[in-house]
């Protein structure tokens, strides 16, 4: 899969910009230096590819637009959708500029590694990529609470807050929640079931 790099922050830039939010000018610059656009979605699976992140990010924009659409007629407005669907994994580009994956460089060969090209950087004191994106957009922007709680519950049962957020689900929690996974397990899939 070929990922066009520059594109993708065009349009992410544009995107982010159409909100018009106080602060997005300065969110979106420090995205640009700590490698938001560039940066890998996971460390061996969905789109863990230089340049994954952003792509990744467009994906769960473009089918949550579509799922708004279908499901919630117009209730969920355009904004609030860009906020979420693009900064719902900004924590996995890191934090204090430490990158939150680094390459996975193998001992013995002193190669990246094919099947887990990437690892968690070491360097960077762990918190869950979910808490971590809703607080880097913060320094920046105003979320409204739905969106904030959105971003933070966005891996829904697959997060370590699982129990915290059943039979708290919004409908944007939702939307968000199901084109995540739609994108990282069927959009960025390959043909034979690999991920991309």
């Amino acid at each position: 899969m070929e990922i066009n790099i520059e594109k993708n922050k065009q349009d992410i830039v544009k995107l982010l910009r159409s909100t018009k939010r106080e602060g997005i000018e300065k969110l979106i610059c420090l995205m640009d230096v700590n490698g938001f656009f560039t940066a890998p979605c996971s460390t061996q699976y969905h789109l863990a590819v230089d340049g994954g992140l952003a792509e990744h990010s467009l994906n769960v924009y473009t089918v949550m637009t579509h799922l708004a659409d279908t499901l919630a007629m117009g209730e969920i407005d355009d904004e609030t959708i860009i906020i979420t669907a693009i900064l719902h994994d900004l924590g996995k580009m890191g934090d204090f500029e430490k990158p939150n994956y680094v390459e996975n460089v193998l001992k013995k060969t002193g190669k990246r590694s094919e099947s887990k090209p990437f690892e968690t950087n070491k360097a960077l004191c762990y918190v869950p990529h979910e808490i971590r994106s809703a607080i880097i957009a913060q320094r920046f922007i105003k979320l409204t609470e739905e969106e904030e709680h959105a971003i933070i519950y966005h891996n829904g049962m697959y997060s370590e807050l699982k129990y915290s957020f059943q039979g708290h689900e919004t409908r944007l929690d939702l939307l968000l929640h199901f084109a995540d996974m739609w994108c990282s397990r069927v959009v960025e899939v390959s043909e034979d079931g690999e991920a991309e």
